[in-house]
């Protein structure tokens, strides 16, 4: 592509480079000049316009962008839906709720081909409800070269796809111990809704027992929902606590207790029923009881999403994992 200036009289069929006004007329940046525009500019005085050239091989950025889009989102199952390219701009809005995955390593691949040839995308595994802006494509200048455009392109398929949530209901477990107040059970399970909602959840039900293994594993072999969410009325302070115990006891498996962020790190899950039919049971700390975002957030998203919570993902979630002091935490971090 060549650019710079040009007589204004060489100058149709050319990009404009920047916008202008000639004889009334706004000659926005981007168009193709014709005939009656080149005239429109010398009848207003102009002597030069700074344009682009395509050259032989080079693709217009409209065109570019598309093509670019279409790669990524051409997989049905990525759930992405493209937008109209403009100005070298295509969107990826996501076709339902969900997390987004990203293959980092694709990304930075298909950025380093042309500086011309841009994606960004939403964090890693960012919760997002339909219709959000996933991705965009900007083309930055008005034409790249097919060469790259075309290395792009099998780079884009698997580099960016929506995890679409798959359970549609939770139970919900509070246990109590003596003392505690009425409120406290009433603003957990508030929160609680209030999250499952936004992934297009319900409770299928709620039960309050004592904070005692018995009791909690009992209500465990009861409670329906794709996934259980235990919030205890004390603190999970060790994968022998009561919470983690009863979930064993009710036939499970505890697959991690603590969690290198924080509000978050009190939270243990696992899995409840055969290898075949295994339902997921979270831990949830205290501070689930607030909506400030935390690992609760983390792993239950990521968990009704169906994705697989390895050891490495685990130790990933520690870089950014310290989040905003919640307002429900008993031992703020730092003293007063």
């Amino acid at each position: 592509m060549r650019f710079g200036p040009v007589p204004v009289d060489q100058a149709a069929g050319a990009v404009l480079a920047h916008a202008l006004t000639a004889g009334g007329r706004r000659l926005r940046k981007g168009m193709v000049l014709g005939p009656e525009d080149v005239h429109a500019l010398l009848d207003a005085g102009f002597a030069e316009v700074t344009v682009a050239r395509l050259d032989p091989g080079d693709v217009a950025e409209n065109l570019a962008a598309t093509r670019l889009a279409r790669a990524l989102s051409a997989d049905p199952a990525a759930g992405l839906i493209p937008s109209s390219a403009f100005t070298g701009r295509v969107n990826l809005n996501a076709a339902g709720v969900g997390v987004v995955r990203v293959d980092a390593g694709r990304v930075r691949a298909l950025n380093l081909l042309d500086a011309g040839i841009t994606l960004s995308t939403v964090a890693p595994f960012a919760r997002v409800a339909a219709g959000a802006l996933i991705a965009t494509v900007k083309i930055i200048p008005y034409a790249v070269p097919d060469a790259a455009l075309t290395r792009a392109g099998t780079l884009a398929p698997g580099a960016l796809s929506l995890c679409p949530v798959r359970m549609r209901t939770a139970g919900l477990i509070l246990t109590e111990v003596p003392g505690q107040g009425e409120k406290l059970a009433h603003k957990g399970q508030r929160a609680t809704e209030a999250r499952l909602r936004r992934l297009g959840m319900s409770l299928a039900g709620v039960e309050r027992v004592p904070h005692e293994v018995g009791a909690i594993a009992a209500a465990l072999a009861r409670m329906p929902g794709d996934i259980v969410l235990i919030l205890a009325g004390s603190a999970t302070s060790d994968i022998r606590d009561a919470a983690p115990m009863a979930l064993v006891r009710a036939g499970g498996r505890v697959e991690r207790f603590g969690l290198p962020v924080d509000p978050g790190n009190l939270l243990f899950w696992g899995w409840q029923g055969g290898a075949t039919a295994a339902r997921p049971v979270m831990g949830l700390p205290g501070s689930a009881r607030s909506m400030v975002a935390s690992g609760v957030d983390i792993v239950l998203d990521r968990l009704v999403c169906g994705v697989a919570i390895a050891p490495e993902d685990i130790a990933a979630m520690g870089v950014g994992g310290l989040g905003r002091e919640s307002p429900t935490r008993g031992h703020p971090r730092e003293p007063d």
